[in-house]
């Protein structure tokens, strides 16, 4: 009886030595990758918890430091605070004290203080400057409004520096409030650890608060309020004793100014009078330059059209030549020396031209300085003039008994004044 027998797929030896190796290769390979992953792991283990340990090492350390900070800066404005006190009484002292003190007649001063500022008004370009001069007359003129002030004046003004000395206080104390508050902030932080209770997960811990500053905002914002203190106690200082001024005072401290002004400008007289001696020298070197290089470009077009001569006598030598019969044209040494003597020339003319450029070039060059020097002496002569002028006119200003030395320099430092009662701070 005959029997059916189901078909299979069969395989080759090769392929059945195949599959077994490649199931030996994936193992190893497999194993080889566990393997690597394993000793990635663990380096990845301790690098992050390294990283960990010292990040919590460094913030500790952040921490600390900032605390430092904070405590130093909250010294500070206690200190301020406590001068601000201090302050405060000493002005409303002073403000009770006032009396009729300052009594003057200025008006002559203050009209040759105008004068000298419109008139250096005048003053162009570069000349325009801010310089000690300009300084001390707008010292002068604040000095001269100073010395109008009446009794009601200098109380208005005590008033409301004191205002302001009220209200630097309350910044500063809200200020220092906010470092209490964040001192104490900060301190607990620090003292926190991995054992610390009520430490847990939070939602978006690094997420940045609307309106928070960054470091040097805050800290431009301390050093603003610290300078703001200083600042309105030391005009404070300043408005007490300019209370206690007496009418002997303000002869001084105007002849005293009118001294430095003089002074500023003889010394601003000489500055200019050096730099227009200079310029003028500079004109004249230039002038005698530009002379030079004038006729060194008239010696470079002289050699430039003589050479050009040259060249087209060699060159038609060059070009006649070529007409010689048959087999008289060879290329003998007359030819060769010819063609040397063209290029040569070539050369020579390139040379000329580019340095003739050059000599042009440095020619417009120091005429375009020379009208720039020209411009900044008539500058600088109109600004000599006005402070000539300007010194001129301040001479109305002189005591009517010239000083010695000695006295000119007591005046100077204040030293011949009365003694008077000023409140120290």
């Amino acid at each position: 009886m005959a029997t059916y027998k189901k078909t299979s797929a069969r395989f080759n030896t090769g392929d059945w030595f195949t599959a077994n190796y490649c199931l030996v290769t994936n193992a190893e390979r497999e194993r080889n990758a566990a393997h690597d992953t394993r000793q990635e792991a663990r380096f990845l283990e301790n690098e992050t918890s390294n990283r960990t340990k010292w990040d919590q090492f460094d913030n500790n350390s952040r921490l600390a430091d900032r605390v430092a900070h904070i405590k130093h800066l909250k010294t500070v404005m206690e200190r301020t605070l406590a001068l601000l006190d201090h302050e405060i009484a000493g002005l409303s002292d002073a403000k009770d004290e006032m009396e009729l003190a300052l009594v003057a007649q200025v008006n002559l001063a203050n009209h040759i203080n105008i004068e000298n500022l419109v008139l250096r008004e005048g003053r162009q370009a570069i000349e325009v400057v801010e310089d000690e001069v300009e300084d001390q007359l707008c010292k002068e003129r604040e000095l001269l409004a100073a010395i109008k002030l009446q009794l009601q004046a200098k109380i208005d003004e005590a008033f409301e520096h004191l205002c302001v000395l009220q209200d630097v206080r309350k910044n500063t104390l809200q200020n220092l409030q906010d470092k209490n508050i964040t001192l104490d902030i900060d301190v607990d932080q620090y003292n926190l650890t991995d054992d610390s209770a009520g430490i847990t997960f939070k939602p978006d811990a690094t997420r940045v608060p609307k309106g928070t500053l960054t470091v040097q905002q805050w800290e431009d914002f301390c050093l603003f309020n610290q300078t703001r203190a200083d600042t309105e106690i030391a005009n404070s200082v300043r408005i007490r004793e300019a209370i206690h001024q007496t009418m002997q005072q303000t002869a001084n401290d105007l002849l005293a100014q009118h001294t430095a002004t003089a002074f500023a400008l003889r010394k601003r007289i000489h500055e200019q009078e050096m730099a227009l001696d200079e310029l003028q020298w500079q004109k004249k070197q230039t002038e005698e330059e530009i002379a030079e290089v004038e006729a060194e470009i008239k010696r470079l077009e002289t050699c430039i059209r003589y050479n050009n001569r040259v060249t087209k006598v060699a060159q038609t030598r060059l070009e006649n030549r070529i007409t010689r019969p048959s087999e008289e044209m060879c290329h003998d040494n007359v030819q060769f020396g010819l063609t040397d003597e063209v290029k040569q020339l070539d050369s020579s003319l390139k040379a000329l031209e580019d340095k003739l450029r050059q000599a042009q070039h440095a020619l417009d060059c120091l005429e375009k300085n020379l009208h720039r020097l020209n411009l900044d002496i008539q500058n600088k002569t109109t600004a000599l003039n006005i402070d000539r002028q300007c010194l001129a006119s301040r001479v109305k200003m002189d005591p009517a008994h010239p000083l010695t030395v000695t006295e000119r320099n007591m005046t100077i430092v204040g030293g011949s004044r009365e003694k008077s009662e000023i409140l120290a701070f």
